[in-house]
């Protein structure tokens, strides 16, 4: 069993950081300064330790899916049959050259992945079905749930109060 290293400690200026930027990921650094009452060069540094500990990952733009003509939303649950490192490898990058695969999970219960998955339309969809996932060896069972509506779709990680 492996060991998780050590989490640096995050104060409610770091905490408040996260937030504004999940928020609002175009925030110059000044603005942020000003929002959480440091000069620049601090904020900077904070910005620097966060995004230097692994804390912020990356900063990217939230878009909307449907003026993007991707109207179909699924949540595809897939089991293996038959499991090998090779083909759990393959699977794994296949799945990472798809843009139309939002994420990817191994998960517990019925099925080994939960995929979410998105498509201009049902054609699109089936298409990637039968030319991408029924391609691939050792799985036995695929299963899609389509989003009829989204009541809620968000990236940001509630971000504790407390410090850790």
């Amino acid at each position: 069993m492996g060991t998780k290293p050590p989490i640096q400690a995050l104060d409610s200026t770091d905490r408040t950081i996260l937030r504004l930027l999940q928020q609002d990921g175009t925030l110059s650094t000044p603005q942020l300064a000003e929002q959480v009452a440091l000069s620049v060069t601090p904020c900077w540094r904070r910005l620097k330790r966060l995004e230097d500990a692994g804390f912020i990952t990356g900063y990217q733009a939230n878009l909307d899916r449907r003026k993007l003509g991707l109207d179909i939303l699924a949540f595809v649950q897939l089991t293996f049959g038959v499991v090998t490192d090779k083909s759990i490898q393959r699977f794994e990058d296949t799945i990472q050259q798809h843009p139309e695969v939002l994420s990817c999970h191994k998960i517990t219960g019925q099925a080994d992945y939960l995929l979410q998955v998105v498509a201009p339309s049902l054609d699109a969809y089936s298409d990637f079905i039968e030319t991408v996932l029924r391609s691939l060896p050792g799985i036995s069972l695929i299963h899609s749930s389509l989003a009829l509506r989204e009541i809620k779709a968000s990236s940001q990680l509630p971000v504790a109060d407390v410090e850790i």
